[in-house]
């Protein structure tokens, strides 16, 4: 579904990605794994078209979408579930949910998309009405992802989605993540917290200072001595 090709990201003088290549085929999660300052999160803003490479190729579905802007490639089908989660803090949950249908325009349909955001996310049916800024860290989460799915995407860029996030809210939002990768959509998990992300992902990379030193399968990368090492040490019982 989509295909990287020695992908190049510079910020000034800093080469923020040095020829990344991977794949992510469909209906599958694929997850991303590195330290703070890896590149990880540079790599889906420049998948989404919100930082520009120097280089290299971004195809989805055959089509080559570097240098798209980005609400040609949310129109294709890719959306982002940011780090931080960056709600509208100011509007309402429902509002919030909206605006990740902008650029669409039947309105029986989307609400619909919305009927099934609740269905997955109860917690945000109850909040409906208040401001997002109102809700915990675990329910802005969740609207954050609620939010992008409002899109009807084919690709789902999550960017670390448990960030900041109590282990039992870890659980839940990675039972979430199993949950819509189960209904179809393909999902690229960008995350810290590698056991939890290596638990889910059928395949992995590793990014260290802006290249891909590993991959593997969630399992063989699970059992990987340098990744053990380096990623696993903190977060081994957090899906125990």
């Amino acid at each position: 579904m989509l295909k990287v090709a020695n992908l190049n990201v510079h910020y000034g003088g800093i080469h923020a990605l040095r020829d990344v290549s991977l794949n992510v085929a469909e209906e599958k999660i694929i997850t991303l794994i590195g330290a703070n300052g890896a590149g990880k999160s540079t790599l889906l803003r420049t998948v989404c078209g919100l930082a520009p490479a120097t280089g290299g190729s971004v195809k989805f579905l055959g089509r080559e979408i570097l240098g798209l802007p980005t609400h040609r490639i949310t129109q294709d089908g890719i959306a982002m579930a940011p780090e931080g989660r960056k709600v509208f803090v100011n509007v309402s949950v429902y509002e919030n949910l909206l605006m990740g249908a902008y650029n669409r325009a039947e309105k029986e349909e989307i609400q619909k998309d919305i009927d099934m955001v609740f269905e997955t996310f109860p917690r945000l049916k109850e909040r409906a009405t208040q401001s997002a800024g109102t809700l915990s860290g675990g329910e802005q989460q969740m609207l954050a992802v609620g939010r992008a799915l409002m899109s009807r995407p084919k690709l789902l860029l999550l960017d670390e989605p448990s960030l900041g996030l109590a282990p039992l809210l870890i659980r839940e939002v990675f039972r979430i993540i199993r949950k819509i990768n189960g209904e179809g959509t393909t999902i690229l998990l960008i995350e810290q917290n590698a056991m939890a992300a290596l638990n889910v992902a059928d395949y992995g990379y590793v990014l260290e200072t802006g290249s891909i030193v590993l991959e593997g399968t969630g399992k063989e990368l699970l059992g990987d001595r340098r990744v053990k090492e380096a990623y696993l040490g903190e977060s081994a019982d957090i899906l125990a």
